[in-house]
């Protein structure tokens, strides 16, 4: 157990290596790691608790953190501190000491105190505990054999721990303010006893930069810059990596297809497989694959360098005055790159309420999947003068706009829900600001590549290649010489026509349920009358098929608007019904979007013919 960003895991997966599973804490949705390693033929199960500051019920994990403690069905417990943080890391070991002095403290990240001028005399620190107190450097293995036999000795009761007075002498638990006040002070006083400190004072160099990136008048216009850089790269960079996985997969497709029709196979088998299964398949790989992995990836170094929970800081107040807290804004950032990861991320949002809102609220935010449809749209209707950096910047610009636009409304709908429930305080919770460090690059990047991207990329293909042959069905089987998708699309003609779009833009929504990504080629396979999905190879070419089918401002902005707004993916979707084990919540988060985004379009196809008779 310990704080998060501590390096908790990475011991976990060291001293486990690959023999690691996880499951859900029974009635909780809060994920448990276990793994299993060896002393001398007896084998220990290792149990990874959730980062937590503290055990005073706070959040879900702090509660299945406490209950497995109190338990007390374990020989050890490993208590992993920040020895560069040693007074603020202590809180969480008094707690737990006050329960059972069954355990050992782990100091890790020595180097990193070692660097700051942090001396820490863990002998002192040991007798002032009483229990065993171990050096380490995880990310070197520095330590790790000591650690461990110094883990299976207290195990096996060759290293005996015993119970201080001091801490005995602390308020019970269930005195939250009692315990906080007096395990402080108790903190400190052991602090002062073992922790020393030579040089300037180690947090000079953080507190210079926090007077920048925290500041009240640079926090926020940092903020931006640093998360436009982030989309601009996403989108931009994308552009050449997905154009050559395309071409890869579709060259691909055509050697099988000509292998097939060798084989003397029946073309339309041969057409369902490819041109409905494989072609929507290689849509979903090239067109989300590349900004799957750039955006998490730079996310991750953002996260790894210390930002994010400066960004958080800075945010806090504003999203209190809409009856949230700025744990929201941790998980509409990570709906930038999936909007199931970002509902996974409401977990850390301890009130029911605060926690019910941002999930319901976080498909408002675009994801990977809708970003491309976003970016394509406004280049070719804003993003049309000679210069193509231009073209990017306005672009990139209009997308910042829509962006904050999706995070406007769902601060709104936050804000309605805390007044129609009657809540008019907001949850508190602690916040670290960590140490500034240098992002470790490869490791971030291959983490993100193997934990986010890969399980992202395969949920979405898991859901879209059943939809594939649904569509091949759909463009191929005709009816009076007119395809089932033609038909479709004309039943909801008047109502899309009511909302300012057309029938063929409301059915690629609806079809684009498996996974947002199909949306567009949806809505060109519908307009070119083809029977397989359809890409664009260039922006002028999209703008001329967009054109030549009736499109007008109005049809763009509602477009966007409902790409803003629209039900979310069936991946989402089944991570909302696993996360609130609710059917009520679920069928809500999918009609709540649904019904803003129509709503909006009502009113934006008002305004646009209020304009035209004024004009």
């Amino acid at each position: 157990m310990g704080n998060p960003n501590v390096g908790k895991s990475t011991i976990f997966n060291i001293l486990t290596g690959l023999k690691q599973h996880t499951g859900n804490w029974a009635g909780k949705t809060v994920e448990l790691a276990t793994g299993k390693l060896e002393n001398n033929g007896v084998e220990y199960t290792l149990v990874d608790l959730p980062g937590t500051y503290s055990l005073l019920h706070n959040s879900p994990e702090e509660q299945v953190t406490r209950e497995f403690i109190e338990k007390g069905d374990f020989n050890c417990i490993l208590i992993v501190a920040s020895a560069a943080s040693l007074e603020r890391n202590l809180l969480l070991t008094l707690e737990t000491l006050h329960i059972t002095n069954k355990a050992i403290l782990c100091l890790n990240l020595c180097d990193e105190a070692e660097n700051k001028g942090v001396v820490i005399d863990t002998d002192e620190l040991s007798l002032q505990l009483g229990i065993p107190v171990v050096s380490t450097s995880a990310k070197k293995h520095k330590g790790i054999k000591e650690l461990k036999s110094t883990l299976f000795k207290v195990c096996e009761g060759d290293i005996n721990t015993y119970s201080v007075s001091n801490i005995r002498a602390l308020p019970d638990l269930s005195d939250t303010e009692g315990i906080t006040h007096e395990a402080t002070k108790l903190a400190e006083a052991i602090s002062r006893f073992t922790v020393k400190k030579k040089g300037r004072c180690y947090s000079e160099t953080d507190r210079r930069l926090d007077k920048i990136f925290t500041s009240k008048l640079t926090g926020i216009p940092i903020m931006v810059l640093i998360f436009a850089f982030v989309f601009w790269v996403t989108a931009y960079g994308a552009n050449y990596p997905s154009q050559l996985l395309s071409n890869i997969l579709f060259a691909i497709k055509d050697a099988f297809v000509k292998f097939f029709t060798e084989l003397g196979i029946h073309k339309i088998i041969t057409s369902l497989i490819f041109d409905g299964i494989y072609t929507t398949g290689a849509w979903v790989i090239s067109v989300m694959l590349p900004p799957a992995v750039i955006f998490f990836s730079l996310f991750a170094l953002v996260e790894d360098s210390g930002y994010l929970p400066r960004l958080v800081f800075n945010l806090d107040k504003l999203f209190q005055k809409f009856g949230s807290s700025g744990k929201m804004a941790i998980t509409m950032l990570l709906g930038f790159g999936c909007n199931g990861c970002g509902v996974s991320g409401c977990r850390i949002i301890s009130d029911k309420r605060e926690r019910t809102a941002a999930i319901l609220t976080n498909s408002f935010i675009p994801c990977n999947g809708r970003i491309p449809l976003l970016i394509a749209l406004t280049s070719v209707f804003f993003g049309r003068t000679e210069s193509a950096l231009l073209n990017s910047l306005i672009t990139t610009g209009v997308l910042l706009l829509l962006l904050f636009f999706a995070v406007l409304i769902s601060l709104l709908v936050s804000l309605i829900s805390s007044k129609l429930f009657g809540k008019h305080n907001t949850s508190s919770f602690i916040l670290e600001l960590p140490s500034y460090r240098r992002p470790q690059y490869i490791k971030v990047i291959l983490l993100t590549m193997k934990e986010k991207v890969g399980y992202v990329v395969s949920r979405a293909l898991l859901v879209s290649l059943p939809a594939g042959a649904l569509l091949w069905i759909l463009a191929n089987i005709s009816i009076a010489e007119q395809s089932i998708l033609s038909y479709v699309v004309g039943f909801f003609e008047p109502f899309a026509d009511f909302i300012g779009v057309d029938g063929t833009i409301a059915v690629s929504y609806i079809l684009s349920f498996p996974a947002n990504e199909l949306a567009l080629p949806v809505m060109l396979m519908s307009y070119l009358s083809e029977g397989t999905l359809t890409e664009y190879s260039s922006i002028e070419d999209l703008s001329r098929i967009l054109l030549a089918n009736d499109w007008t401002t109005l049809t763009a902005v509602n477009t966007l608007i409902l790409c803003l707004f629209h039900f979310p993916c069936s991946t989402t979707a089944f991570v909302i019904k696993k996360e609130t084990n609710s059917k009520r919540i679920t069928a809500f988060s999918i009609l709540l979007p649904l019904a803003i985004g129509i709503t909006l379009c009502i009113v934006t196809k008002l305004i646009f013919s209020f304009a035209h008779i004024s004009s």
